[in-house]
């Protein structure tokens, strides 16, 4: 509505009399001609609201899998189902993983580039994939002989389809295997409760039930980590290395690098520009994989998608600074319901990012609302009031509001500083014209995170900042989180079930422990290594380093290097 098509009248192609941007008589909107586009790049950096990106490719992927459009996303090649293995896809949002999905499920025909020609049955697609691995999948497919089971990514949208009980939904599928999915996902307690009464941990569970319960080939995963604490990751990936046979397999998407290291077999690398183009790498070893992709590099198809390698340091514990307290608190209880949350005394320092661990249900959110003084404490008080600045578990879109009306009545007016520190790093630009409840979840979490790290205030309170980030958006917010610190007089708590997350942005932690629900403690600050032993003793769980990256990597339960470090006591290993 606001456009007054700058584009156009600077367009050195234009002015030269061609069409090379011209608009659509029926949306109104700008079209770019590919033929006819030099690639110059004026367009997109004159564009007021950052609708344009122009790529300029080195690498020609040949015709596309998928396209959605002239000048809309395009798909280049496709993951591949292994029988008997568990695939996993790791790569930014809004690289075409889930279009990937539909197109191997079968919910999807692809067109193969040609947007104007709608595909009604598989014959190209044959043609196509005549005499490679594909063609027996699609092959299969089109004659409606490949079984298939889907975990959607929205599990949050399952209570709109189904409004009864859990244990009706699951025996609505399979009344025999219920029992004993339901053991094995931890859910029988809830199985009489209504769906739209559960949380998103829930939720996330059960619509792993689902999926298990039909009898497929091939069992598709769509980020199964999300709303779930680091126990329920390790049992949901247990879980779904289980539904692996001989005729069966997995291609799992998941953007907890930990647990995917854990979960998979071999891994597929997806890259390329978020709402532009996607392209799917040849297949990797695990490890291999998950390296390559923090490096950067596509090997096999020589290509850097990413400047600059993402890199842990080789001891996670950073060294020590001069502990200046900004808050501390003698010892406290905050009782809600039945549940009663007993806290040590305790001292938070300035300029340190403090992680806060545990599993859900043990009061981290309550701590973490008594710091804020969004709690008070039923036993004990908290000697002093501190400004803070709490960024909760479930972020809210506000209606009739832009992004740039958001984050100026949150921050004040956009400093040099500011922008250099929060708005660049986490790509907020793009997004300033954008009404709040047009975002998207992701879009939404990095508006909320910017706006809480540049408030004024002394303390910071993050509750799963992690949460509906891809890989490459999670460790950006924990590099600017580190930078923030760095830079100014403030303490950060930061509350995450991402392993490799907290690994990367913590100096200090502390340690919840309790029953789920009825009780619970907290410990700490902790050393890292004293606090994350105490962790992964709780989970029966060893972690070592990669030797390349750095990384933190679960051992194989078992295994040799899981039983010496068991032996030893040392369940996170601080060097490679």
């Amino acid at each position: 509505d606001k456009c007054n098509w700058l584009c156009q009248r600077k367009c050195p192609v234009n002015r030269s009399g061609l069409d090379c941007i011209t608009q659509e008589t029926v949306k109104f909107k700008a079209q770019i001609s590919e033929e006819l586009c030099t690639g110059c790049g004026i367009c997109p950096k004159i564009c007021p609201f950052g609708a344009i990106t122009i790529i300029n490719l080195d690498v020609d992927w040949g015709a596309p899998i998928h396209s959605y459009g002239v000048n809309s996303f395009r798909l280049h090649r496709l993951p591949f189902p292994q029988k008997g293995r568990v695939v996993g896809i790791v790569g930014r949002n809004g690289t075409g993983k889930t279009t990937a999905l539909y197109i191997l499920s079968g919910a999807l025909i692809p067109n193969l580039g040609k947007y104007d020609e709608k595909q009604t049955d598989y014959t190209k697609t044959l043609e196509e994939f005549r005499g490679k691995e594909l063609h027996t999948l699609f092959s299969s497919i089109s004659k409606h002989q490949h079984s298939v089971s889907i975990k959607p990514q929205m599990v949050e949208k399952i209570p709109k389809a189904f409004s009864g009980s859990v244990r009706e939904l699951l025996h609505s599928i399979n009344t025999e295997k219920t029992p004993s999915v339901a053991r094995d996902l931890g859910i029988e307690k809830i199985l009489e409760r209504k769906v739209p009464q559960l949380s998103g941990g829930e939720l996330q569970k059960v619509a792993l039930a689902v999926c298990a319960l039909k009898d497929a080939q091939t069992y598709f995963i769509d980020e199964p980590s999300s709303y779930l604490d680091i126990r329920e990751r390790l049992r949901a990936a247990g879980f779904i290395r289980g539904l692996v046979r001989d005729s069966t397999s997995v291609l799992a998407i998941e953007h907890d690098l930990v647990l995917l290291d854990y979960l998979s077999d071999n891994i597929h690398l997806m890259f390329g520009e978020p709402s532009v183009f996607g392209v799917v790498s040849s297949v990797h070893g695990t490890r291999e994989g998950i390296n390559l992709y923090l490096d950067g590099y596509a090997k096999d198809e020589n290509y850097r998608f990413r400047a600059h390698p993402i890199t842990f340091m080789d001891k996670s514990a950073r060294d020590k600074k001069k502990q200046i307290p900004l808050l501390s608190w003698p010892a406290f209880n905050v009782k809600q319901g039945e549940f009663v949350l007993n806290a040590e005394a305790g001292m938070l320092p300035i300029r340190q990012v403090i992680g806060v661990l545990g599993p859900n249900g043990i009061g981290k959110t309550t701590f973490i609302k008594t710091l804020a003084g969004l709690i008070t404490p039923t036993e004990g008080e908290l000697p002093q009031k501190i400004a803070a600045a709490y960024k909760p578990q479930h972020v809210e879109a506000i209606p009739n509001m832009t992004v740039d009306e958001f984050l100026r009545e949150r921050m004040g007016k956009e400093s040099r500083e500011s922008k250099h520190l929060l708005v660049e790093p986490l790509h907020l630009p793009s997004l300033y014209e954008k009404q709040m409840d047009t975002l998207s979840g992701g879009e939404l979490q990095r508006v909320h995170i910017a706006a809480t790290l540049g408030s004024d205030a002394q303390l910071i309170l993050l509750d799963e900042p992690s949460a509906m980030l891809d890989v490459e958006q999670r460790l950006q917010v924990a590099k600017t989180i580190r930078n923030i610190v760095e830079a100014q007089e403030k303490t950060i708590l930061v509350v995450d079930h991402d392993l490799m997350f907290m690994d990367y942005v913590s100096d200090q932690l502390l340690l919840f422990e309790g029953d789920t629900g009825m009780k619970g403690s907290v410990r700490g600050p902790l050393n890292m290594e004293d606090g994350m032993n105490g962790l992964l003793k709780q989970l029966g769980i060893t972690v070592r380093r990669d030797q390349n990256t750095k990384r933190p990597r679960i051992n194989k339960p078992g295994s040799v290097k899981d039983m010496e470090q068991k032996n030893a006591n040392e369940y996170y290993y601080t060097k490679a």
